[in-house]
């Protein structure tokens, strides 16, 4: 498998090797996912924030629905992320609230999706704008060691997970990714082309921060982030005060979202970034002449409130996971610092949507 292909479907792994193998998604609702906003409706203004329950259906799709349950344009209606298809999801989308009553909304739906609660609400929900996804995911026939399992989920609970771009970002079959083999990209496919192009990037320099063990440390002249909000700033040295709060998940390295702009990086952070990025010179450009803007992620993603429960049925062989992540990140890449999975969307080439 070449560089870019191994960073876009298997980047290494931090916590060593898969503990073994489980089937994943037998069910829609093996995965479940709830998204939290992270602020309340403000009961008044011009538009409607609706909760929805979603199974197997797409976050565009029910946006479509929604808008001709309204009767306004499908680019009136807005939403926070994608949710996957293969699984039960709520989450949240607003649409103008002229034609329609919050009432009359509530408990109305169809194939695959209803209405759980309305409210007024004062502007259009903006990508995201959510605080993060609560997962439940069962894991079934798990062919490994439990108690090993157990000391892993452990491990991450108290150290976090590589905060990798999924396969999802990618596209069926890389095809986001096609500059990469001198293609042409998908047509009207732009944005996620661009997105992809970020995200591979992001990955190879998290790759290398996996490789080296810096991707749960600090370094002098990189950008530290907040945990759980989009500001960071500049570490220009560390200390004990800094570790003790890196141990405690608050605060975690960023990789580049490589666009125009300043990094916001110095000195030898910067140079490993650029010296990373510059053995993609087709995104690189790609991005250049798209006048994308530089931003910084965060390298580390905390797992909050995980726990592992064996499940009766299964022959003791099924387990449920339940964790928080914040908005952006993937559950898969969670699981894949646990276990290899198989499941149906595989034969199919993926999730249609990001699980963040």
């Amino acid at each position: 498998m070449s560089d870019w292909r191994s960073l876009a479907l298997d980047p290494p792994r931090a916590a060593g090797p898969p503990l073994g193998r489980a089937r994943l998604r037998d069910t829609h609702e093996d995965f479940q996912v709830d998204e939290r906003l992270g602020f309340e409706p403000s009961g008044e203004g011009e538009h409607l924030l609706v909760r929805v329950r979603k199974r197997g259906a797409n976050t565009a799709w029910v946006a479509g629905e929604l808008a001709r349950l309204a009767g306004v344009r499908r680019h009136d209606v807005g939403f926070a992320g994608l949710k996957d298809r293969r699984a039960v999801t709520t989450q949240w989308f607003t649409l103008p609230g002229r034609r329609v009553a919050p009432a009359a909304l509530v408990g109305a739906g169809g194939e695959g999706w209803s209405v759980l609660e309305a409210h007024a609400h004062r502007r259009k929900l903006p990508r995201g704008a959510s605080a993060g996804n609560d997962f439940r995911i069962v894991l079934r026939g798990f062919d490994g060691d439990r108690e090993a399992l157990e000391r892993r989920v452990e491990l991450l609970r108290r150290r976090g997970a590589p905060n990798y771009f999924g396969p999802q970002r990618f596209g069926r079959g890389l095809s986001n990714l096609a500059v990469l083999q001198g293609d042409a990209p998908p047509a009207g496919a732009r944005g996620f082309v661009l997105s992809a192009a970020r995200s591979l990037l992001f990955n190879a320099v998290l790759a290398e921060r996996v490789r080296d063990g810096t991707w749960t440390r600090l370094l002098a002249g990189e950008r530290a982030n907040l945990d759980g909000r989009n500001s960071n700033f500049l570490v220009e040295a560390t200390d004990t005060v800094l570790e003790q709060r890196i141990a405690a998940l608050d605060v975690h390295p960023t990789g580049p979202m490589w666009g125009l702009g300043e990094s916001g990086v110095r000195g030898a952070v910067a140079a490993f970034e650029e010296t990373v990025a510059a053995r993609y010179p087709a995104l690189t450009t790609l991005l250049a002449e798209a006048r994308v803007e530089a931003a910084r992620r965060p390298l580390r993603m905390a797992v909050r409130d995980l726990g592992l429960a064996w499940m009766p049925e299964g022959d003791g062989r099924d387990c449920e996971l339940r964790f928080s992540l914040r908005a952006g990140s993937f559950a898969t890449m969670v699981l894949r610092e646990l276990v290899d999975t198989v499941s149906p969307d595989d034969a199919a080439g993926g999730a249609e949507e990001d699980d963040a």
